[in-house]
C-alpha cells in the first residue's frame, strides 16, 4: 500500500524515474519538432538538463542518506546548471519552483505539493520575458491548476491525486495544437510539454511501486559533456550508433516503380536501419539509409534497376574519429584557458557560439575571447556558459548565443555571475552575432554597445538551407522528406529539390530593396566550385548588392545566408 505522504527518500525515486522516463522517450520527442529539420532536440535538450540534477540525486541516492534540503539542492543546482536550450531551462526553473515549494518539509502532504506546483509555474513563467501559451508552461500550469483544486476541494489519496494531475496535464497538452497554429500546421502537439509529461508519467509509475531500474548509464555520463581518462572511444561510438553505414546510391530504373513500390521498398529499408530517404522521379531513385547490412539494401535494390553514386561511409569509424577530435579540443581549450587567465585583464570580453572551423574563425578574427562549440543539434548548457565566463579575464563580457533556443541559457548564466558584469546580446543566428561585434565601439560604454548592438542584428536577415526528415505541410508549402527547405527568420521561405535553386528562391523572398549585402556561408557538405557558382548567381540576381563568400563549415546547414 502506498503512503498518502513523500519523504525525501521517495521523491528521489520519483525524480530518478522521471529522468529515465524522459531519457527513454527523448527521440520520440525529438521528432516532434515543429520544422521537419535535422536537429530537433528538444527531448536531448530536456534530457541533458534533467541527467545534469539526476546524477547529483543519485550520488545523493546512492548513500542512503537522503534529506529533503539537500535533494532539492541537488535537483535545482544539477538542472539549473545542466539547462539546455529552451524547454531545458524552462524546465529547470519549474525544478526551481517546485523545489522551493518543498524543501521546508520532511514529508510531502497533497497541500504542499498543490503548492509546490504552483510555485514552479509561477518560476518558471517569470523566466520567459515573453511567455507563449500551447507549450510546456501551458501544460505545466495546467496541471498545477488541477493540483489546487483537488487540495481545496480535500483531495487525501495521493495515488488519484497524481493521477487526476497527469490526466488534466495529458488533456492540456492535446489542446496545445489548437493555441498555437504552427503546431496545428504540423500535426504535432509540443515537444516540451510532451517531455515534461514523461517526467511526471515516470515519476508516477514509480510511487505505485513498479520496478524501475534507477542506475543511471555511461551514456547518460557521457551527456554531461564528462570524459574521464582512458574512455573507450570505439565502445562510446558503438554505444551511440544503432546503424554503423551511411549508404547512399541512385537507381537507374528499369521497371515500374510506382507508389506501391516505393512504400513497399521504404518498409523494407525501415526493416533493416534508419535515417531513410527515398526519392522517385520517372527514371531514377535516390536512397539514402542507415544500415548494419549495406548489401542487404543494395541487393533489394538491383531488383529495379542498376546502380550508380554508390557512396558508403563507416559512421562508426568516422564518430570515433570526431570523438577523438573533440578530446583534442578540449584539450587544447583547457591550455587556451590557461592561457587567457595569464594575459592582463581586459575591460571588455567576448564569448560567441559557433559551429564550424571557417565560421569560428570568423568570430575569433573580429575579436571574440572564447568559443563556445554548439548551435544546432547541441546546445550549450548554462554551466557551458558559466565555464566560458571564467575563463575570459575581462571586467565586462559580452556573450552572442547566435542562436534563438541558447539565449535563455545564456540569460539563467549571466544571472548566476556575480564578479562580472554580463550582457546577453539576443542574437539568434550567427550572421546577427557576426553584425553586433562589428558594431562594437571601444570608445563607447558598455551599456551604449549594448543598445547599438542590440539595435543593429534588427537589421539582418538570415536563411538557412537544410533538407526535410520528414513530410509535412506547413507555412503553405507541401514538403516531403528528402527535400530542400529555405528557413528564414520567420518560417519556410523555399522548398525544392535542388540546393542551389531552393537557395536562390530563399534569398529572393529575403531580400529587400534598401538591402545592399548579401552574406554566404558554406556549409562542409558544399564543394568551393559549387559555392563559388552560387554567388556568381546571386550577384547576376541583384547587381545592386554586394556579395560576399565565405566558408563556414557548418554541419546540416548546406547554406548560411543573411541580407543586410
Amino acid at each position: 500500500m502506498v503512503s498518502n505522504t513523500i519523504d525525501a527518500c521517495m521523491m528521489a525515486k520519483l525524480f530518478l524515474a522521471g529522468a529515465k522516463n524522459l531519457e527513454s522517450k527523448k527521440e520520440w520527442i525529438n521528432e516532434l519538432n515543429v520544422f521537419p529539420v535535422p536537429d530537433g532536440d528538444t527531448g536531448t535538450n530536456m534530457t541533458l538538463t534533467i541527467m545534469s540534477a539526476a546524477r547529483e540525486v543519485a550520488s545523493l541516492h546512492d548513500m542512503g542518506d537522503v534529506d529533503m534540503q539537500s535533494l532539492c539542492k541537488a535537483i535545482s543546482s544539477g538542472s539549473l546548471r545542466g539547462a539546455r536550450g529552451n524547454s531545458g531551462v524552462i524546465l529547470s526553473q519549474l525544478f526551481r519552483g517546485f523545489t522551493k515549494g518543498v524543501k521546508e518539509y520532511d514529508e510531502i502532504t497533497i497541500p504542499v505539493l498543490a503548492s509546490a506546483f504552483e510555485k514552479a509555474v509561477e518560476t518558471a513563467y517569470k523566466a520567459v520575458m515573453k511567455p507563449k501559451e500551447g507549450t510546456i508552461l501551458t501544460v505545466a500550469k495546467g496541471a498545477a491548476i488541477r493540483a489546487r483544486e483537488l487540495a481545496d476541494n480535500g483531495a487525501e489519496d495521493m495515488a488519484d491525486f497524481l493521477a487526476q494531475i497527469i490526466e488534466r496535464a495529458d488533456e492540456v497538452l492535446e489542446q496545445t495544437p489548437e493555441m498555437l497554429p504552427v503546431l496545428k500546421q504540423a500535426g504535432v502537439v509540443d515537444s516540451g510539454g510532451q517531455g515534461l509529461m514523461q517526467v511526471l508519467k515516470g515519476a508516477y509509475d514509480a510511487y505505485l511501486g513498479k520496478e524501475i531500474d534507477l542506475t543511471l548509464s555511461d551514456t547518460a555520463a557521457s551527456y554531461m559533456g564528462g570524459r574521464s581518462a582512458g574512455v573507450n572511444l570505439e565502445a562510446q561510438a558503438n554505444a551511440d550508433i544503432k546503424f554503423g553505414y551511411c549508404t547512399e546510391f541512385i537507381i537507374m530504373l528499369n521497371k515500374v516503380f510506382n507508389i506501391k513500390t516505393e512504400m513497399d521498398f521504404k518498409a523494407y529499408l525501415e526493416s533493416i536501419g534508419d535515417s531513410i530517404v527515398v526519392v522517385a522521379d520517372e527514371d531514377v531513385v535516390k536512397v539514402h539509409v542507415h544500415t548494419n547490412d549495406p548489401g542487404l539494401a543494395i541487393q533489394k535494390a538491383l531488383k529495379y534497376g542498376a546502380l550508380s553514386n554508390m557512396k558508403i561511409d563507416n559512421m562508426r569509424l568516422e564518430h570515433q574519429e570526431k570523438l577523438f577530435k573533440q578530446s583534442q579540443k578540449e584539450e587544447q581549450a583547457a591550455k587556451d584557458a590557461v592561457a587567457v587567465q595569464d594575459e592582463p585583464k581586459k575591460d571588455v570580453g567576448f564569448i560567441a557560439v559557433s559551429v564550424g572551423e571557417g565560421i569560428n574563425e570568423i568570430f575569433k578574427g573580429l575579436g571574440v575571447d572564447y568559443i563556445i562549440e554548439g548551435g544546432q543539434t547541441m546546445n550549450p548548457s548554462t554551466e557551458d556558459m558559466l565555464n566560458a565566463v571564467e575563463q575570459v579575464n575581462a571586467d565586462s563580457i559580452f556573450i552572442l548565443p547566435n542562436n534563438k533556443n541558447i539565449i535563455l541559457a545564456a540569460n539563467q548564466a549571466q544571472s548566476l555571475v556575480r564578479d562580472k558584469k554580463i550582457v546577453v546580446i539576443p542574437t539568434r543566428t550567427v550572421p546577427q552575432g557576426i553584425t553586433a561585434i562589428i558594431n562594437y565601439v571601444p570608445d563607447m560604454t558598455v551599456e551604449e554597445n549594448a543598445d547599438t548592438m542590440i539595435q543593429e542584428i534588427t537589421h539582418v536577415a538570415t536563411g538557412q538551407v537544410t533538407y526535410a526528415v520528414r513530410d509535412t505541410s506547413i507555412d503553405g508549402k507541401e514538403i516531403k522528406q528528402g527535400d530542400f527547405m529555405g528557413i528564414g527568420d520567420s518560417g519556410i521561405l523555399s522548398v525544392g529539390t535542388a540546393i542551389s535553386d531552393v537557395t536562390m528562391d530563399m534569398i529572393g523572398e529575403m531580400i529587400s530593396e534598401e538591402m545592399e549585402l548579401i552574406s554566404i556561408y558554406y556549409g562542409c557538405e558544399i564543394t568551393e566550385e559549387d559555392a563559388e557558382n552560387l554567388r556568381v548567381r546571386v550577384e547576376n540576381a541583384y547587381p545592386s548588392c554586394d556579395v560576399e563568400l565565405q566558408y563556414g563549415g557548418q554541419p546540416i546547414y548546406y547554406y548560411i545566408v543573411s541580407a543586410e
